[in-house]
């Protein structure tokens, strides 16, 4: 655990530092979660956004990685935008879904707008990797200016039982001829809400390459804070254990947080535009 002011520990290089990240994490990233049931937890996601009166069929995925968030979406008959800051990650992705999804490099911290979207989602916690409310404000913004009218926007975030559990924890496993070494700095007895966290990962094998992953706490209230201030109003909000959803959200017992958000009002054309993407 580093601070419990992730402002105070943001600098110019937080782009660049997040891209690193995720480019060294690419080649490991699908055999280090190789038991996470993705088709089951976009179901569930899919389930709360319908709920929330999704009806169409247009899928932005921000921060999408390797494209297990939105691979399982494509026979759903879902039409795929997805984006994320690595190369690297999004090079996997594009293996998986060919020509079926229109992939982009960009930084959710500055979303461009690709267009109007029915369901606009960032999911598996890359939420956390923003280490500031000005940045969770930033990219809901920019998430809303991507929402087509009636569009549901979905994201999920770590809980505090998270980060006194997996990033606290020493864990190493083996999966076909690689093998992980996730060493959390959190302290399962004393984490303190809205926290940087830190976790090194390393490894042998092909691609593997030793990183460190850091994320930031996000309490319900500043969350909410976050969504009214990017012109969204929350729909609902959800806990996650072990794949199933309930409410009320509880900390202490969830490991997931899930909010479901909608626009507040329409937007005018100046407020949806923004520089062009950079196509990958």
């Amino acid at each position: 655990m580093l601070s419990s002011n992730g402002e105070n520990l943001l600098n110019a290089g937080a782009d660049a530092e997040a891209r690193r990240t995720y480019d060294a994490f690419a080649a490991s990233y699908e055999d280090f979660t190789y038991q996470y049931m993705y088709e089951r937890w976009t179901g569930r996601l899919l389930e709360q956004a319908e709920a929330a009166g999704l009806s169409g069929r247009r899928l932005l995925d921000v921060g999408c990685g390797t494209g297990l968030s939105f691979i399982s979406m494509l026979p759903r008959g879902f039409e795929v935008t997805g984006c994320d800051i690595s190369p690297a990650m999004l090079e996997l992705a594009r293996e998986k879904a060919g020509e079926e999804a229109t992939l982009a490099v960009a930084d959710m911290r500055e979303l461009p707008t690709f267009g109007e979207f029915d369901l606009v989602w960032a999911v598996n916690d890359s939420i956390n990797y923003l280490l500031s409310v000005e940045e969770l404000e930033a990219t809901l913004a920019g998430m809303r200016r991507n929402l087509a009218p009636g569009g549901v926007i979905v994201f999920d975030v770590n809980t505090l039982t998270a980060y006194r559990s997996f990033w606290s924890e020493e864990v190493a496993f083996e999966h076909g001829d690689k093998s992980f070494s996730w060493s959390g700095k959190g302290s399962p007895m004393g984490t303190e809400t809205g926290a940087i966290f830190e976790a090194r990962f390393e490894g042998e094998g092909e691609g593997v390459e030793p990183h460190v992953h850091r994320q930031k706490h996000f309490a319900e209230p500043e969350v909410l804070a976050a969504i009214e201030a990017a012109g969204l109003r929350c729909a609902d909000v959800a806990g996650e254990f072990e794949g199933d959803l309930g409410r009320p959200l509880d900390e202490e017992h969830h490991t997931k947080a899930v909010y479901v958000c909608a626009a507040a009002r329409s937007l005018g054309t100046a407020e949806r535009s923004a520089s062009p993407s950079e196509t990958a």
